[in-house]
């Protein structure tokens, strides 16, 4: 592949967030990956930071007993769970990248409960489940319920107006929409749901949902452009069954021919087996009714 196209292959992968870069070539016998020190040498600088943001960013999601700090602009990595609270925290080896990760000693294998948090650099508690301020006297969803009778704002967290920026449901990541539609699809998780209501959508091919209950009518596409959506999905179910029930016969005609084929080939490798073994008792009876 030209180092231009392995060049932009790389930037398109690293700018969807993927992990790893896997080699670009189909048919590469090795399915490799493609390792940090080429990822370097071909990215430019900033993508590279982008790289290894994500990749931890990942690693953290996936960890039990890590999570980032939820206060705006303390970008630290902290402990779940309980142990001995590190004495510092040390930072990147990247100019560019402010994070202040804490060193972590290895984790169990229990799912730590919810718990107390604390950041060592901005001096904050907060609970590992929720990511809100420590509750202890509460649940979660207690502590979330008097939040909104009180109507007081998260002292931790991003500071968002709700209704630009919502978090997803699935994965709590905030998203903001500017634009477009109510149907929602999260970049990080691919969870679709709706914006105003924050009902999943990821069964809803024919967008049934804003035909009643609160979000009426909220779709924002007019009724045609629903009509026309409703029609096409219906029309690519309908075409896969059409093309379901028409193929099924020509198997069931084709499948005695496969077979026999099949055993043809077989039968035809046993015979050739047969005869180089055939070859060979010949060779060696002829070897041996010949001394030296």
């Amino acid at each position: 592949m030209p180092l231009q196209c392995m060049t932009a292959y790389i930037e398109f992968e690293i700018s969807e967030g993927a992990y790893e870069v896997s080699c670009p070539d189909a048919m590469c016998p090795a399915q490799g990956i493609i390792t940090m020190a080429e990822i370097s040498a071909l990215a430019s600088p900033s993508l590279v930071e982008k790289h290894h943001r994500y990749r931890l960013n990942r690693e953290v999601e996936l960890d039990r007993f890590r999570t980032w700090c939820p206060k705006a602009g303390c970008e630290t990595i902290c402990r779940v769970g309980g142990g001995t609270p590190p004495n510092a925290a040390q930072q990147t080896s990247s100019s560019s990248c402010a994070d202040r990760i804490v060193t972590l000693s290895p984790s169990s294998s229990s799912m730590p409960s919810p718990c107390a948090v604390h950041c060592h650099t901005c001096r904050e508690d907060f609970c590992s489940g929720c990511k809100k301020a420590w509750h202890p006297l509460m649940s979660c969803e207690e502590n979330s319920r008097r939040l909104a009778v009180d109507g007081q704002a998260d002292a931790l967290g991003i500071p968002f107006d709700n209704d630009l920026i919502k978090c997803c449901p699935m994965c709590t990541v905030p998203i903001e929409k500017d634009e477009g539609c109510a149907q929602m699809m999260c970049k990080r998780c691919k969870h679709v749901f709706c914006w105003y209501c924050l009902a999943s959508l990821d069964d809803d091919f024919l967008l049934r949902h804003y035909d009643k209950g609160p979000c009426k009518n909220k779709l924002g596409h007019s009724r045609a452009s629903v009509v026309w959506h409703r029609a096409q999905v219906i029309g690519i179910f309908a075409g896969f069954g059409i093309l379901l029930l028409v193929a099924s016969p020509l198997l069931l005609l084709a499948a005695p021919c496969i077979v026999c084929c099949k055993c043809r080939i077989c039968s035809g490798a046993a015979k050739l087996e047969e005869t180089e073994v055939d070859y060979d008792d010949v060779a060696v009876a002829l070897h041996s009714s010949n001394p030296r």
